[in-house]
């Protein structure tokens, strides 16, 4: 009964065309687009243009309502819920079977060796819009690998339930034109801040979100969006930690052979690729807050982004400790801070203190310094990469080659 009342006052809005929403006004208007298409847009309006345009009469008979809201949903929408509008969009396409071979083509392209994952993903987006998912990232070196078709394709599905950012308007404070988007996708992402990840990373959790425009008061809202990252950076378009579990990074290969028409025949399939994404079941049942296990989405790319994130500091310390390692077949080794600061020097990096060692090994390794001075064996490094070894007493550090081979993954 109260969907019904829903849909009525829905339809009441689309017959006169306006709505009041709180105290201000809205015109329903059909904005051009310069593919020929038109999309239905909000504009404030006058109650003196009504009043001037239809009569004083007019104006009682426009739908009230109470505010606005955020409910996605594709195949059930509903433009009014209660006595409050819906900001999410209406889907725009209808399922229909027949030929998408192109499309999953395609997808297989984009996910390779986790197409199954990508087909789920995909899914997911469809079928359950309030599902987390993992920060997508596409990226590669080389051009002519589609990431940008595939942002196009999707927002072509999406429609303007999809916002394609730039890395300037997404570091902005005001974010009202994307906050209620299901997908909020970064093309040529360089977010060179670590604040900036840290807001994506933070948001691909969060529930609600601070909505805010240039004059408006911020305003909580309800929060779905799911990232994707595209970059020709493959090293450091983004900031991510070790053991940091949602980011999924894929690397893009050049097509073999160009299609110029290839976004055209994607567009063309859609209807089929819906109703083929509908009939399929999924491969994967829901192993976390963001769906997909850890594991599942760990990629070759994705490591070496963290590598590449890692202090030279790091870097040069677990090289250090694998070269020791190594040479002496050591399946642990105990050092001091002091030995740390040798063999940095020796590898080139004389500005460093003992304070920089320790963030790495206390808060990056979570190492801990043994409570007593005890004795260990030390290894010194010496100009030529040789090194020799003698007692020492201190409050040594202790890895064993485990912990160093995931540190190195």
């Amino acid at each position: 009964m109260k969907v019904d009342k829903d849909q009525d006052i829905g339809a009441l809005i689309s017959k006169t065309g306006y709505v009041r929403i709180a105290t201000s006004y809205y015109k329903l208007v059909d904005r051009p687009n310069m593919d020929g298409s038109f999309e239905s847009k909000l504009a404030l309006w006058s109650v003196e243009c009504i009043k001037a345009d239809y009569g004083r009469d007019f104006v009682s008979g426009i739908p009230k309502l109470h505010g606005f809201c955020l409910f996605p949903d594709h195949f059930g929408f509903n433009q009014v819920v209660g006595k409050f509008y819906n900001l999410y969009h209406p889907f725009e396409h209808e399922p229909s079977p027949g030929d998408c071979q192109v499309t999953l083509d395609f997808v297989r392209h984009i996910f390779g060796d986790q197409y199954e994952l990508g087909l789920d993903y995909l899914t997911l987006l469809l079928k359950n819009p309030l599902q987390k998912l993992p920060i997508l990232c596409l990226v590669s070196k080389e051009r002519n690998t589609g990431k940008t078709t595939f942002l196009n394709f999707l927002k072509s599905m999406f429609g303007r339930n999809m916002t394609v950012n730039t890395n300037e308007e997404f570091s902005s404070n005001f974010n009202d034109d994307w906050v209620s988007a299901l997908i909020i996708a970064i093309d040529e992402t360089f977010l060179e801040r670590k604040q900036d990840s840290e807001r994506i990373k933070n948001l691909s959790t969060a529930l609600k979100y601070k909505s805010e425009g240039k004059g408006k008061d911020r305003n909580e809202v309800e929060f779905f969006g799911k990232f994707i990252l595209c970059s020709n950076n493959e090293d450091s378009f983004v900031f991510i930690e070790p053991g940091e579990t949602r980011y999924w990074v894929r690397k893009i290969e050049p097509f073999a052979k160009e299609n110029i028409r290839l976004l055209s025949e994607l567009r063309s399939q859609i209807p089929a690729f819906l109703d083929y994404l509908i009939e399929r079941p999924l491969s994967t049942t829901n192993q976390s807050r963001m769906w997909f296990d850890k594991e599942q989405v760990r990629t070759p790319a994705l490591q070496r982004l963290i590598k590449r994130n890692r202090s030279r500091v790091e870097l040069e310390l677990t090289e250090s400790l694998q070269h020791i390692m190594d040479a002496r077949e050591l399946s642990r080794i105990c050092f001091c801070t002091a030995d740390a600061l040798n063999w940095l020097s020796v590898r080139g990096l004389r500005n460093i203190d003992s304070a920089q060692i320790k963030r790495v090994l206390q808060a990056d390794w979570g190492l801990k310094p043994s409570p007593n001075s005890n004795s260990y064996t030390r290894y010194t490094l010496l100009s030529d990469s040789s090194f020799f070894e003698n007692q020492h007493r201190g409050r040594f550090y202790q890895i064993s080659q485990e912990q160093l081979d995931k540190l190195m993954i």
